[in-house]
């Protein structure tokens, strides 16, 4: 007890000092650096000095150029030597990293204060060490200058040595360290001591007047579907309506994020420091292909000029990836859940049937100017072909031709199965994202029949149907588009025959380099084929309609008032294969 043996001896001393005051209440506190005793007497001058031990001379905050209690002005001191402020920094720091938050306040000029801001610091940042550590002298700052209201110096005192310091907290969970720098002052207070000038500043240089620092949650991440490559899909116009649909594979979570941030004050947005777990959103990886991508988009664009409705959709055929869809007009994606029929492109289909019905691509089939079903039915160009045969009907796109043939040799719903058995069109495909599938009805009339052999009447597609039709041709085997690798697709209740696969792309490469293809193919080398069309839409306007590969990839356009498949649809495929498709 020699402390309070002490503390008496002083006790009765200032009471010589001091007119006779009321008795003093002795009360016991407790901080983590130790333990002493303060004797408050209430009014009395004793516990004023004991108060301005404790507090740097302000009974409370905002008790600057205090008086004493005589009444005289304090007389501004020297400030704290290198040595001193050295010294009373090292032990501020210490207190503050075990934690021992009153002994750090109680080295400071305004405790009261100190005391709540560190308490608050430890709670909301949570560290589960802190490390303080100096870095020597800093540059200094005025001394009557406090950032806080509870200055204890005159505004005439010298500038007050600054010590800088480095602070690294470690968290639970956390990737690593939080490391920054900050720097304090050290002042006299008014008995005389060397503290530590308090100011937010102080426990970060970003805390100013009314601002905070905690670990805070940060918002859920998006999850933003990327291309094959992982190359970002945002900005293309086609893609704006089909991102948000890309939900994360099943089972799988956001993870929310922590950081310390500093945030409050007027005029001030939240600052983040330190992320000590970063946000992950599940990653999507698309099959797209973003430089392909690009280049549909210009193709459409350009098409699409004047208003006109358009589409293109690229597929691998070794794989079944879509690569690239685009469309136009925004907002209804026509490229995969449009419908309408697909011109001449259907022939291939038809050809398909054809060929396994015993019809070979030597065989004469007659591309006559003018044949019923009994409707009357007409070719683009004028003129009797006697001798065509079926691949001469097909690469240039007789329509005569085909109707005879295909009312001769194919019973009714022929087309229906070999679409669907080996083409997969009609089945239901899940992309990845809604989509339309085909429609391709068992005719009842002959004129219906008659229709679907050319890709007209009730048949409805897309440009998504068609392009898996080029790729089926070019690859010999169905594999169903998607969009995503985990969408769950469906197989084909049958295959395409090899030599019926065959036959199919040696004429559609005859079409590509002779027949009415050959301008948007030009060009183009390596394993090559297409298909045009020309849909009839009423009075005078014509729908175009290309499909084609080149090496692994395949592609169907459509333009809606675009006239002939070899100009406005053609054109547009072809810039996709001339960027995208190999020899």
């Amino acid at each position: 007890m020699q402390d309070e043996q002490e503390y008496d001896a002083y006790e009765d001393e200032a009471q010589e000092r001091a007119p006779r005051r009321p008795a003093a209440k002795r009360i016991l506190l407790v901080t983590a650096g130790g333990v002493f005793a303060a004797l408050l007497a209430v009014g009395g001058y004793g516990a004023y000095n004991i108060v301005n031990a404790v507090s740097n001379g302000n009974s409370s905050p905002g008790a600057a150029g205090h008086q004493g209690s005589t009444g005289a002005a304090q007389t501004p001191q020297e400030p704290a030597t290198a040595e001193q402020a050295e010294k009373v920094s090292a032990e501020f720091l210490a207190a503050w990293s075990r934690g021992d938050v009153a002994a750090a306040a109680g080295l400071t000029d305004s405790p009261e204060t100190a005391r709540a801001a560190l308490a608050t610091f430890h709670e909301q940042v949570a560290a589960r060490t802190l490390t303080l550590t100096g870095t020597g002298p800093a540059p200094a700052a005025p001394a009557g200058r406090p950032a806080a209201p509870a200055a204890t110096t005159s505004p005439s005192a010298p500038t007050a040595p600054a010590v800088g310091f480095r602070a690294k907290a470690e968290f639970d969970g956390a990737t690593g360290a939080w490391e920054y720098d900050s720097a304090l002052s050290v002042v006299r207070a008014q008995d005389g001591r060397a503290v530590v000038h308090w100011t937010p500043t102080v426990i970060h240089p970003r805390l100013g007047p009314g601002r905070t620092i905690a670990v805070k949650a940060l918002p859920d991440p998006v999850s933003k579907p990327t291309d094959r490559n992982g190359k970002p899909l945002d900005g293309f116009p086609s893609l704006s309506a089909v991102l948000p649909l890309i939900a994360p594979a099943d089972g799988t979570t956001a993870v929310t994020g922590r950081a310390v941030v500093v945030s409050g004050g007027a005029g001030k947005e939240p600052e983040q420091l330190f992320v000590l777990t970063p946000p992950s959103a599940p990653q999507v990886k698309l099959t797209l292909d973003a430089d392909l991508q690009q280049v549909a988009e210009e193709a459409v664009k350009q098409q699409s000029a004047g208003g006109k409705p358009a589409s293109l959709v690229a597929v691998q055929p070794s794989t079944g990836h879509i690569l690239a869809m685009a469309y136009s007009p925004s907002g209804f994606n026509r490229a995969v859940a449009g419908g309408q029929p697909p011109g001449s492109t259907m022939k291939v289909i038809t050809s398909a049937a054809l060929l396994q019905a015993g019809v070979t691509p030597d065989t004469v089939v007659p591309c006559k100017e003018t044949t019923y079903s009994p409707r009357a039915w007409h070719n683009d160009d004028s003129g009797d072909f006697p001798s065509y045969t079926l691949t001469d009907d097909f690469t240039h796109s007789c329509n005569t031709g085909f109707i005879d043939k295909g009312l001769e040799k194919l019973p009714p719903g022929t087309l229906t199965k070999v679409a669907r058995d080996q083409f997969g069109l009609g089945l239901e495909w899940h992309i990845g994202i809604p989509s339309r599938d085909a429609t391709i009805p068992v005719p009842g009339t002959k004129d219906e029949a008659a229709a679907e052999y050319i890709g007209q009447g009730q048949i409805q597609v897309n440009s998504l149907l068609m392009a898996s039709v080029a790729a089926t041709v070019q690859n010999g085997t169905f594999r169903q588009p998607v969009l995503r690798e985990d969408a769950k697709r469906v197989t084909a209740p049958g295959t395409l025959p090899a030599d019926v696969a065959r036959d199919l792309r040696a004429m559609m490469a005859r079409t590509a380099t002779q027949g009415t293809a050959r301008a948007p193919m030009s060009g183009l080398s390596g394993q090559i084929g297409a298909k045009t069309g020309t849909v009839e839409a009423g009075s005078q306007a014509t729908n175009s309609w290309f499909i084609a590969y080149r090496g692994d990839l395949a592609v169907a356009a459509e333009v809606e008032g675009g006239g002939h498949g070899n100009s406005a649809a053609g054109v547009a495929a072809a810039q996709v294969l001339k960027a995208g498709g190999k020899g």
